[in-house]
């Protein structure tokens, strides 16, 4: 188990950090116990409370179980965790887990067609200001990094109006896995648009059939390419 002293920062964070990292990244094994509070409060040069608090958030994500006056075991996050740990799990051992930027390429390409055809039929006409103002931008901006910000802003009013809130908590934990990669992505990544426009059409004139194809025609040829440059990493590790 990697451990190590904790810098000033939050000390309650961090310390909820470093044991989410060692279950994640697979230094803590499900059904493992972990260390007393007692001790790792010692090795992390932290008091108890804090480390009881870390302790409960673990709790509440689903990362350990807590038992009255027993140990504190690790749960197998797969089975238990939320989407909250994608971004977690996106940079596990300091380095990019490719079979999640697969996971999450994939998520993307099936599940923005669904959220643009409930955009559709809930919110249509109403989210024209917005989708057309953020499209007319698009045509304006030339570095790549403000174009997938401005297209990410682009999603957002959609999954808004979609009225979801399963929606926009899948799609703020997928954005807060992108955001911190969104620099080397968009590189790989091209905002079309005349794609966009279609898109943001389609879903202003209500309907939902169109707003889906036009919006499985706008993220194809993105997950094509950043499937492509993962199967390129894969090849070079």
């Amino acid at each position: 188990m990697d451990l190590r002293a904790v810098a000033k920062k939050s000390a309650c964070d961090e310390v909820f950090d470093q044991l989410t990292a060692n279950i994640v990244g697979g230094g803590l094994a499900a059904g493992e116990a972990l260390l007393s509070e007692r001790r790792l409060a010692e090795v992390l040069g932290v008091s108890r409370p804090i480390v009881r608090e870390a302790l409960q958030r673990l709790a509440s994500a689903g990362l350990v179980e807590v038992r009255q006056g027993g140990s504190t075991t690790v749960r197998d996050f797969k089975r238990h965790g939320g989407l909250n740990l994608l971004a977690q799990l996106l940079s596990a051992g300091g380095r990019v887990d490719l079979s999640v930027a697969r996971s999450i390429a994939d998520a993307r390409q099936r599940i923005g067609p669904e959220i643009a055809a409930l955009a559709a039929e809930r919110s249509g006409p109403t989210l024209g200001p917005a989708l057309d103002d953020l499209v007319a931008a698009l045509d304006d901006i030339a570095d790549p990094v403000d174009r997938q910000r401005r297209a990410l802003a682009f999603w957002d009013v959609l999954v808004d109006g979609t009225g979801s809130i399963v929606f926009r908590l899948m799609f703020n934990s997928l954005r807060v896995a992108y955001e911190p990669v969104l620099d080397a992505l968009a590189t790989v990544l091209t905002e079309d648009p005349g794609r966009h426009r279609a898109l943001a059409r389609a879903v202003i004139s209500g309907d939902p059939g169109r707003a889906r194809r036009r919006a499985a025609e706008l993220l194809t040829p993105s997950t094509a390419a950043l499937l492509d440059a993962i199967d390129q990493l894969e090849a070079h590790r």
